[in-house]
């Protein structure tokens, strides 16, 4: 299997986000990559760097799922806010549009407040270099797979399966899952994204809603009393196009390991009975009981199991790394995965 990571994806660590209410260290930063890398090394696997960080083909493809005004936002709203009187060192929003805003500011602060849905993404001077690199990540995973591998693996951070069309957060800023199946699209006709992380990948889901052409499912902690909270539904089917192409699967906060193998053996049907061509596979670990933003409690062991099932789909794929955060657990989650898949 061939392992993609750049190492530009360090230029973003913010140090802090809020939770509850409250500053707390951010566990989205470079130290997941390292324990990452471990947990690939535990399995046999090295890490290879994209040739580059950011391309014209890469901006190309990030126009095909995000707005043009979102990404010109990430690319200059650093600037723009430290030009701003008393402005924070990081971009970091106070008010946001709740009642579904109808006008677009020009104003740096109510543009933050538009594009960054929570207060998970702070964003520093490089935040938008170090988000490229995760997504060109992505990309040289897809692009390996249309060359002929069977499988590949993107090492992805900041991750971004929370970034919809021009919304960050959850720690995601662009969305790597939906860009790999975006250049999967361009030799596939039907490619499947299935989520595996403890969240629901809402931005990914809006992505891609009312097409059919690329059939998205997840299982996660029910939104009714965890992150997302206002998406990952049961009810949510897709619109237009769309309808049937996008399945939920929420399960109780707290839920075992059986539960959540359980979810996946019905999430792996309904993507069968889809019949894609090709597969993006969001590998969230942060299932495990320990994970820092734990919703569920899975063991180690069961992620091998994860892998197995996955594997047996048999068809070309990228798994895209979402969420899974510093424990000392993280890197035998990984290495479990890997050793089933590969088993």
């Amino acid at each position: 299997m061939k392992c993609f990571y750049h190492p530009d994806q360090a230029l973003h660590a913010p140090p802090t986000f809020l939770l509850r209410g409250q500053p707390a260290a951010s566990p989205e930063g470079p130290v997941r990559a390292e324990l990452l890398t471990q947990g690939l090394a535990k399995a046999g696997l090295v890490l290879a760097a994209p040739v580059e960080s950011d391309s014209p083909k890469l901006r190309k493809r990030l126009e095909q799922i995000h707005t043009p005004r979102y990404l010109a936002f990430l690319e200059t709203i650093y600037e723009r806010w430290q030009a701003l009187p008393n402005a924070a060192e990081f971009v970091a929003p106070n008010i946001h549009p709740c009642g579904g805003g109808h006008h677009y500011p020009r104003h740096p602060i109510g543009q933050a407040g538009w594009h960054l849905h929570d207060m998970a993404c702070p964003l520093s001077a490089t935040s938008f270099q170090g988000a490229l690199a995760s997504a060109a990540t992505a990309e040289a995973a897809a692009e390996a797979v249309l060359d002929g591998e069977p499988v590949a693996y993107a090492l992805c951070r900041p991750p971004g399966h929370h970034a919809g069309p021009e919304r960050a957060g959850g720690f995601c800023l662009l969305n790597n899952s939906a860009l790999a199946a975006t250049v999967l699209r361009e030799r596939f006709a039907k490619v499947a994204i299935i989520d595996v992380d403890l969240h629901h990948g809402n931005g990914t889901q809006d992505i891609f809603y009312a097409r059919n052409d690329v059939w998205t499912g997840s299982l996660h902690a029910d939104p009714s009393d965890f992150y997302p909270f206002f998406w990952g539904g049961a009810d949510e089917e897709g619109s237009d196009g769309g309808v049937g192409a996008n399945v939920n699967l929420p399960l109780p906060v707290g839920s075992d390991g059986e539960v959540y193998l359980d979810a996946l053996a019905i999430l792996i049907d309904q993507l069968q009975r889809y019949e894609p061509d090709a597969v993006v596979v969001a590998l969230g670990l942060d299932a495990h009981k320990d994970d820092p933003l734990a919703g569920l409690h899975v063991e180690t062991e069961a992620f091998i199991e994860v892998g197995k099932r996955l594997a047996g789909l048999s068809l070309p794929m990228v798994i895209v790394q979402e969420g899974g955060y510093p424990t000392e657990h993280l890197s035998a989650n990984l290495a479990a995965f890997m050793q089933g898949f590969t088993a």
